[in-house]
């Protein structure tokens, strides 16, 4: 464990149902916060994350811990108002978000349909966005420090070919972290980002799931392997921590891909 300052904090983690935010969500547990599992369709798995959760906080002392489940979508700025101000209520504050949420959509980039583009948008950048201000104002008015964390993509700085809404929406996101970052430091509220390279998760089953395909993927890791969601959690976990207390508008590239 490396997570100092965290036990009694609230954290809201978004698009946690599975793969990254699903380890993060269960991590921050563990750790001994509360943590809301935001979802947007899988309540069944949903639910299975928060029991794992349950299980991993009671196993590391914390029974007291609240694990709960919302539903929202990240592409729909009222369900974000809702989930923010239901989170608050519930918990009586929020202390940690994590923008996790996010989707990719393969095309050439001439042949991109425009609802397509502007869904990987509107849920991987302007969600972020927008849950981060309403976070933002929840802090200012409480008069409380916090902490934002991005999860970002490799792919912010190295281009994805067939993937050009993915990349510009994490792009985006680096953007958006620094100014978050440097316009609230005086107000307490950091803000940084972690950039997972190549990591084993449902969103990436096309060639996790291949093997062929993943020695080629993994052939072009320094490291030889990809992450996995665990790896991921660690960091975020870290970044929210009073151990980084120190630490805002920094990008943590986990460059295991």
């Amino acid at each position: 464990m490396h997570g100092k300052g965290l036990v009694g904090k609230s954290a809201l983690v978004t698009g946690a149902s599975s793969g990254i935010g699903q380890a993060i969500a269960i991590r921050l547990a563990q750790e001994g916060c509360n943590v809301a599992i935001n979802y947007r369709k899988d309540g069944d798995e949903a639910g299975q994350t928060r029991a794992v959760a349950l299980q991993k906080a009671a196993e590391s002392g914390h029974s007291d811990v609240q694990v709960r489940l919302i539903q929202g979508d990240a592409a729909n700025e009222n369900d974000i108002i809702r989930v923010v101000n239901d989170v608050t209520g519930t918990f009586g504050g929020l202390d940690i978000l994590v923008n996790n949420a996010g989707i990719q959509s393969e095309h050439p980039s001439h042949d991109i349909p425009a609802d397509q583009f502007d869904r990987v948008i509107a849920v991987n950048l302007r969600g972020a966005y927008l849950y981060s201000r309403e976070t933002i104002k929840h802090l200012l008015e409480k008069a409380r420090p916090g902490v934002i964390i991005n999860v970002s993509s490799v792919h912010e700085m190295i281009p994805r070919p067939l993937y050009l809404s993915y990349s510009i929406s994490k792009a985006g996101m680096g953007s958006l972290t620094k100014t978050l970052a440097l316009e609230y430091a005086n107000r307490g509220i950091r803000v940084n980002a972690i950039a997972p390279g190549a990591t084993v998760t449902p969103i990436n089953e096309a060639w996790t799931g291949d093997q062929a395909k993943k020695v080629l993927v993994e052939s072009y890791i320094p490291m030889g392997r990809a992450g996995t969601v665990n790896e991921m959690a660690a960091a975020v976990v870290f970044l929210a921590s009073d151990e980084a207390a120190y630490i805002t508008a920094k990008l943590c590239s986990l460059m295991v891909g």
